[in-house]
């Protein structure tokens, strides 16, 4: 397998490589918020290689795109090969997708190749996660055996795996909620229900790849579901440690309306810098939340520590790495 980890870069929205602009190399992967802070695309890439390696009787070419985000095309030698959706407003959103295109061998020069990509995709300032901004990584030529493995392996870790998880969680949660929801002494499921099933539908955007809506219709709606997932996380936590704070009650319902208004007056320039903001809000109420109903429990001892305890620390775990990637 050969890996191409420089590519001729151009932002152009052309129908092909615009031939006559003034390109510049760059090195892959490429995140436009690095290396052109604020441009939102489309961006050209062209990579050269050589002659094809020799393959084995009816194995193919194929290349292979960890990450192209939000959506790519690609040429070979000036033909179509590869599209990966929707060009235009509402993009296909590919961020979270592996790409596999094959390489024909008709169209194969004997001496030397050209691939051209068109990738189109948001500023880092347009979305509210750097997961969601223009980037692409490096591309990898090889046989399509070895290459479909690779491309199979990263389907099933970061779509297949999740989409499994989410169907467990919807219907753990719909399971839970309703339980919580017939026994008053039980509210606290209730609210574990909701979280469940909330946290399933913000992981549908792993594979719902073709929204109706574009780019700041579909980010907004995926913010404004996080105040309903702290709106349930910190009920389940308070509850579980018997605790009723009306003003509490108050704020988290204020902030389910606050948090989508101020996103919209931030949108679309503005749009990562407010999340950011609110990321870090919402999790501290988490962290708050937690630490209180702990110590509340230990204190009256009138439920276990434990289930508290636990998913504490692996949510923490969760938040550092998070962090650690969008920063």
């Amino acid at each position: 397998v050969e890996v191409l980890t420089t590519a001729q870069a151009v932002q152009a929205d052309t129908p092909g490589f615009p031939v006559a602009a003034q390109t510049v190399t760059v090195a892959l992967p490429d995140e436009w918020a690095s290396s052109r802070p604020g441009s939102s695309g489309p961006v050209w890439y062209r990579a050269t290689f050589g002659a094809a390696p020799a393959l084995d009787a009816g194995e193919l070419l194929a290349l292979y795109i960890e990450r192209a985000c939000s959506n790519v095309e690609v040429w070979l030698n000036g033909q179509l090969v590869h599209s990966g959706g929707r060009m235009s407003e509402p993009i296909t959103r590919n961020c979270n997708q592996p790409q596999l295109a094959v390489l024909p061998a008709a169209l194969l020069d004997p001496v030397a190749n050209t691939l051209e990509l068109k990738l189109v995709g948001h500023a880092l300032s347009q979305v509210a996660s750097r997961h969601r901004a223009g980037a692409l990584s490096a591309l990898q030529i090889g046989p399509q055996s070895e290459l479909a493995a690779l491309h199979a392996r990263q389907m099933a870790l970061q779509v297949w795996l999740p989409q499994a998880l989410s169907a467990a969680l919807l219907l753990t949660g719909g399971f839970m909620f309703v339980l919580g929801s017939m026994q008053r002494r039980d509210s606290h499921l209730a609210y574990f229900g909701a979280l469940s099933v909330g946290w399933a539908l913000l992981a549908s955007r792993l594979w719902w790849r073709n929204p109706p809506i574009d780019n700041g219709g579909i980010e907004l709606l995926l913010c404004a579901l996080l105040p309903l997932l702290v709106w349930a996380g910190v009920q389940f936590l308070l509850r579980h440690a018997r605790l009723h704070l009306r003003w509490v009650d108050i704020a988290l319902a204020l902030q389910c309306v606050l948090l989508p208004a101020s996103l919209w007056l931030s949108a679309p320039q503005h749009l990562y810098l407010a999340a950011s903001v609110w990321y870090m809000l919402l999790t501290l109420q988490v962290l708050a939340a937690a630490a209180l109903s702990a110590r509340t429990l230990q204190r009256n001892r009138v439920r276990a520590v434990w289930p508290i305890a636990l998913p504490l620390a692996v949510i923490t775990l969760a938040l550092a790495a998070e962090y650690t990637t969008q920063t």
